[in-house]
């Protein structure tokens, strides 16, 4: 169960992260790369901030997870 926990704890990372870059690039303070289709448009600002509530759950959840035997 010790896998699953960390498991879900760097996937929950790694969505956060990303909707945060979604977030910077939709809102334009993050323009990188130049030629991205998602600069300054609003839609990936709120697709961003979606995911990164996603990853936040998923972080929030594997720390409550409880790990060991008998649990109920």
């Amino acid at each position: 169960m010790s896998a699953l926990k960390s498991t879900l704890f760097v996937i929950g990372i790694f969505v956060t992260l990303t909707g945060l870059v979604w977030v910077g690039q939709g809102t334009g303070y993050f323009p990188y790369p130049e030629t991205s289709f998602m600069i300054s448009q609003t839609p990936w600002t709120y697709r961003g901030v979606a995911l990164a509530i996603v990853g936040i759950v998923m972080i929030v959840a594997s720390r409550r997870m409880r790990v060991g035997r008998g649990t109920r």
